[in-house]
């Protein structure tokens, strides 16, 4: 039996790869669950006019090959489901067996995805550093409560500890390794980020996992060996659709093997349970060395 690792927990981010398009969306789901065999697949909510700026919302998208809108703004709207479709996204979750996950940006989203009550909720980097926001879903939500820390200093990540310490809450945060990037070089995913989480507070809060934006897949397994109990990785169906996450993604047959080598791993990273295993006995008979008469 395994006792020093936890079984890994392997997020499928969806975010907002499919391109607004509801059917695409429920297909995503359907892949996650029966071709690549994840655990939970995550979407996003936010409320536009609650992060933007007036002039933040009518400024031109900064990559605009990559726009579904005049505007940032707008592309920002386009690309956001309504409640409704989150809780018809929920329930084809439920459907297949499959858990419902969604990073919520704001008090607004987070109001509306609570109703729903995620399997899975997550705080994203960029919003992790609003204590408003942290204080409420605290407050109005008794399950696990995950943080991205990429583009976060080391003062703005304890004042995320000390605040769920304060209400409580410190054994439900998981804190994620991180590096914001879309897709990230390996020399900048920083791996033993990982233990510098782990050394620093893991015995204040619920657990640590890592949320990487890279290419490949061998950078995972590192990341479950070096302690990260949860996975998460951008997932798309096409990397060679509009949209600036689709390069940071995988697409499903790499998802499915990060998965399938992950839980390999899982089941490798053990002692042995006897000095001679079962399977090495018939080998032992036919190979071992025996000194002659």
């Amino acid at each position: 039996m395994n006792t020093s690792y936890q079984k890994p927990v392997v997020v499928a981010e969806v975010g907002c790869n499919h391109k607004g398009d509801f059917e695409i969306a429920k297909t995503f789901i359907r892949t996650a669950k029966e071709f690549c065999n994840v655990d939970i697949v995550k979407f996003q909510k936010r409320t536009t006019h609650e992060l933007l700026t007036h002039e933040e919302y009518h400024s031109p998208h900064p990559n605009p090959m990559h726009s579904y809108g005049d505007t940032y703004g707008e592309h920002r709207k386009f690309l956001e489901f309504d409640l409704d479709q989150h809780r018809e996204l929920k329930r084809y979750c439920d459907e297949l067996g499959i858990g419902y996950g969604c990073s919520v940006w704001d008090i607004t989203a987070a109001k509306e995805i609570l109703s729903l009550d995620p399997a899975y909720l997550k705080i994203p980097s960029a919003t992790n550093t609003n204590q408003e926001l942290l204080s409420y879903i605290c407050a109005h939500y008794s399950g696990q409560i995950d943080i991205s820390v990429g583009m976060t200093t080391h003062q703005e990540e304890n004042a995320i500890v000390e605040l769920f310490e304060k209400k409580g809450r410190a054994k439900s945060l998981v804190l994620y390794a991180c590096t914001s990037g879309y897709p990230v070089p390996p020399e900048d995913v920083c791996l033993l980020e990982i233990q510098r989480l782990i050394k620093t507070y893991q015995s204040r809060i619920g657990g640590i996992g890592f949320s990487g934006h890279h290419n490949g897949i061998c950078i995972d397994v590192a990341a479950y060996t070096l302690g990260a109990q949860i996975i998460e990785r951008h997932f798309t169906l096409d990397r060679t659709w509009k949209g600036t996450d689709h390069s940071a993604s995988l697409e499903p047959d790499g998802l499915r093997r990060m998965a399938r080598d992950l839980r390999n791993v899982y089941k490798a990273l053990r002692y042995k349970n006897q000095e001679i295993l079962e399977i090495e006995l018939p080998q032992r008979k036919k190979l071992k060395w025996k000194k002659r008469a």
